[in-house]
This record gives structure tokens, sequence and C-alpha cells, in this order.
């Protein structure tokens, strides 16, 4: 039995168009779903630019999923995150064993 307030990533969703996309999770009882946010950049990279977690559902663990997420499709498909949001930033600080998919912003 699943409680509603734990996180499951199998539930994560991954958009994707023209360049752009998100991985999505829905969160029960949020007008909006958590979601972090990147778009395409030069040399198969990818701009994380967003990451929104409702307030109802913060301290859950959603946003590190997320990003998690993005890790683990990055280094499946071979590209690369060069992380513009504060919050992506920060936990690429916390976890030096991402460096293989970090990448500098574009200029």
């Amino acid at each position: 039995m699943s409680d509603e307030n734990s996180f499951d990533p199998a539930r994560i969703s991954r958009e994707e168009e023209d360049g752009t996309g998100a991985y999505v999770y829905p969160v029960e009882g949020a007008a909006r779903p958590a979601v972090l946010t990147w778009r395409g950049a030069a040399d198969d990279v990818r701009v994380v630019d967003h990451t929104f977690t409702p307030p109802e559902a913060r301290g859950r663990g959603i946003a590190a999923g997320l990003v998690e997420a993005i890790v683990a499709d990055a280094r499946a498909e071979g590209f690369r995150i060069a992380p513009l949001c504060p919050y992506v930033v920060r936990a690429f600080g916390k976890n030096p064993a991402w460096a293989d998919v970090r990448a500098d912003l574009p200029r």
C-alpha cells in the first residue's frame, strides 16, 4: 500500500519537445505538479533552468528525485547537464559522483 505522502520515483514522467523538456511528478491535492525543466544547448548539453515543488509537498525528497532522474537519463543516454537552477547547482555540489555528467553553462 502506498502512502500518498511518500515519494515514489516510478511516478516521474518525462516530457520532451522541440529541444526543451521536463521531468514531472504529480502531487496529490496540489494545483501544480513538481517539475524540473531543461532546454537543449550545443554539444548534447541540457541546461536545467528550473525546479518547483508545491509548498505542501516540500521536504519529501521530490526535487532531489527529479534531479536524480535526469542524472540517470544523462548517464544512460550520453548527454550532459549544465545546472542553472540554484537548487540543481547545490545538488551537484553535494554529489561529486555526478561530475561525469556535469557540463559548464554554454556561453
